[in-house]
């Protein structure tokens, strides 16, 4: 078995019990099995491999470098979204070729990076980004390969926050501008267009968006050819959801099924971008108890030592993760809300939770945090970074240290 499962009643990772990383590298900790990633990686490869397709990894979803070069090593590209992530990825050990660079705002400065580097597509954004990248590239007598990022105006059915393809949505250029800003950029000396680009959300759990997206550039690069534009890839981006509290969800058959039956007749170069359902379900947050307090007339908190500096999804989207005690206990059954230490009310991990009564001291894990958890902590209230260990054969190793009070104030004067 792979990833997070109970030995001997306690839980562990990869056969790694996490009470003992909790010991000797602290707590709150973010643990991560390389085995669920690999695992999860390989599987949709395996499910694209009747077509040409390359999968750039996501790195906004999480860009611990450790976890980066892991993907690149299964033979992933990279999707960056700024400047930063572009640097990480070349760090990492990314080539500039492996990396797509998508970002609804991408500053001059990004662009003469992603330019002068000679990144494999550019996904623009707007008629005026191209107009940006155009300049910049015949400045320096060279043509900048971009995919037009089409906004299909669909709706994704996942939380308002992380739907992508609306007409309301700040993303993409509307779909019926798409044919006239290729006609005008058709011949421009500072970009080639090489593909079209969709990404209509966010932890999808519902194929219809996804395969209409497909569906709807498919149609587009078909009405480009026509008037003798030709393309050499269709980008479909990401989005495909996980299941957080054990709901169904599509699994990466029927997704790459949904997609396949889109694009096949195109004949052209598929390219995707998962992220959170590569690394979602290969990550847990490690928290202790602090306190366990109750409110007279009031509810049961359990008051642990990680909160939305550690986990913002449950402030930000409503979201829902699974806790649970790392060790069995035999105290009896107690309904509580899971909480952090923050002066915020909204520092609530989740609502109305059944499971034994808990001690102070006690080990708790809240699951699938391997996406959009590190990447998005912060230090509000002056709270420091938690370490980061990868578990892998058999063994783990920090590959992000715990941060120190020195760290966070060395910017300072």
């Amino acid at each position: 078995m792979t990833g997070f499962f109970r030995q001997q009643g306690t839980l562990a990772c990869d056969g790694v019990p996490l009470s003992a990383l909790a010991s000797a590298e602290g707590t709150p900790l973010y643990v991560y099995s390389a085995a669920t990633i690999v695992e999860r990686y390989r599987a949709i490869d395996a499910a694209f491999a009747s077509y040409p397709h390359s999968l750039h990894y996501a790195l906004k979803a999480n860009s611990t470098m450790a976890i980066a070069r892991l993907l690149r090593s299964l033979g992933a590209g990279a999707d960056a979204n700024s400047g930063g992530e572009i640097d990480v990825a070349l760090r990492a050990g990314f080539l500039p070729s492996q990396i797509v660079f998508t970002g609804v705002g991408k500053t001059w400065l990004e662009l003469a990076l992603a330019i002068d580097l000679g990144v494999a597509t550019i996904n623009a954004e707007s008629e005026g980004e191209i107009e940006r990248i155009d300049r910049l590239a015949t400045a320096r007598q060279t043509r900048a390969r971009i995919a037009l990022r089409v906004n299909p105006d669909i709706d994704a059915k996942s939380h308002p926050h992380i739907s992508t393809g609306l007409k309301t949505n700040k993303f993409g250029m509307p779909m019926a501008a798409a044919k006239a800003i290729c006609r005008r950029f058709s011949s421009a000396a500072g970009v080639e267009i090489v593909g079209l680009h969709v990404h209509v959300g966010s932890q999808i759990t519902d194929l219809q968006p996804l395969r209409a997206a497909a569906e709807a550039v498919v149609r587009l690069a078909r009405e480009l050819r026509d008037e003798g534009l030709v393309i050499d890839h269709l980008d479909l981006g990401g989005g495909l959801g996980v299941s957080y509290d054990g709901s169904p969800v599509p699994g990466v058959q029927e997704y790459a099924d949904a997609l396949l039956t889109a694009v096949r007749e195109s004949g052209l170069h598929l390219v995707l971008e998962p992220g959170r359902h590569i690394v979602a379900p290969a990550g847990v947050l490690l928290s202790r108890v602090i306190d366990v307090k109750e409110q007279p007339g009031g509810k049961l908190f359990v008051i642990l030592d990680a909160g939305m500096t550690e986990l913002i999804r449950p402030m930000m989207y409503g979201a829902y993760h699974a806790v649970e005690p790392v060790a069995p206990t035999a105290a009896a059954e107690i309904t509580c809300d899971v909480v952090g230490p923050l002066c915020e009310t909204s520092d609530t991990i989740g609502k109305d939770r059944r499971f034994p009564r808990p001690s102070v001291g006690d080990l708790f894990a809240i699951r699938d945090t391997g996406a959009y958890s590190a990447v998005m902590a912060s230090n509000y209230n002056r709270r420091l970074m938690p370490a980061e260990v990868l578990v892998e054969k058999g063994g783990w190793s920090v590959i992000r240290r715990r941060q120190t009070i020195d760290d966070l104030l060395a910017l300072e004067t």
